[in-house]
């Protein structure tokens, strides 16, 4: 499984970006896909996660302004982020893994390359 993300760049506070996850491979549909991001000198953290049977999960610090999707017929997640502030500024990682108990732990066994998100005041 290959995970390609994108969809980074740099937003103003109160602005927008639309994050995708494109994954090859045949267990995209039966598998959980996540988002992380990692601030300079931080850990990196779980933002958010969707489970292949849709279930959502959201970090405390992004619920009510990101939104999680997938469309499986193309093998993508998206992650819409609405509302940055700039304590939203990270790399974002997106992960796969089929389970998501696996993806919550911090421990998915696929991650992409990460994609910068820079949100300035």
């Amino acid at each position: 499984v290959q995970l390609q993300a994108s969809g980074g760049g740099l937003a103003q506070a109160g602005g927008s970006l639309r994050l995708s996850c494109a994954a090859s491979g045949s267990i995209f549909s039966i598998s959980a896909v996540g988002w992380y991001r990692q601030a300079p000198g931080k850990q990196r953290d779980l933002v958010s996660f969707i489970s292949s049977g849709g279930v959502t999960y959201y970090a405390d610090s992004v619920k009510d302004r990101f939104t999680i999707s997938r469309d499986n017929a193309k093998n993508t997640v998206y992650l819409q982020m609405n509302s940055l502030k700039p304590e939203d500024t990270a790399v974002y990682y997106c992960a796969l893994d089929p389970s998501y108990r696996t993806l919550r732990a911090g421990t998915p066994v696929y991650w992409g390359q990460g994609t910068q998100v820079t949100v300035s005041s």
